[in-house]
């Protein structure tokens, strides 16, 4: 499986489990809870969870900015320097995190329980493919100040 590791981009990833994620609401899930809510209400729930995604990509992408790093989750060896302030005091992978909620936003706006297991079909997939080898060149890269901020601040929240 190593063969995956690096090679889809991350937005890539998400607009495919978003596409999953309508397909299973639009075809085959029963509706739960979620289509339960008022629509109205749904939207609004919707829409606060993608602002909230949408600050922490925004976050992390302008950390990478001011520290004139690579923002291209496909070639981490590139970094050229180890962010560790801001949103990334928090977690060490915002845009990923962002990506997260705006995922289950999708599945709120949707009213599908199911499609709930989107974002954390997207989670696993993103930890495994992209977060662990990213992982793994950091920390050939900067060495014991990466190891101190992952024992510092979480991979995701």
């Amino acid at each position: 499986m190593a063969s995956l590791e690096l090679k889809i981009p991350p937005p890539v990833i998400a607009l495919l489990t978003a596409s999953a994620m309508w397909a299973v609401a639009r075809w085959g899930a029963l509706p739960g809870p979620l289509a339960a809510m008022a629509p109205d209400g749904r939207l609004k729930v919707a829409a606060l969870v993608a602002f909230v995604g949408l600050c922490f990509d925004v976050a992390g992408i302008v950390a990478f900015w001011r520290a004139k790093t690579t923002v291209n989750p496909m070639k981490p060896e590139n970094s050229v320097a180890l962010v560790s302030s801001g949103v990334y005091r928090i977690t060490r992978n915002p845009m990923y995190v962002g990506m997260g909620f705006i995922l289950l936003a999708w599945a709120v706006y949707l009213g599908s329980t199911w499609g709930l297991l989107g974002p954390l079909v997207f989670v696993a997939y993103i930890t495994r493919f992209q977060i662990k080898p990213e992982e793994r060149a950091l920390a050939a890269r900067f060495g014991a100040a990466f190891a101190s901020y992952q024992s510092r601040v979480r991979r995701w929240l």
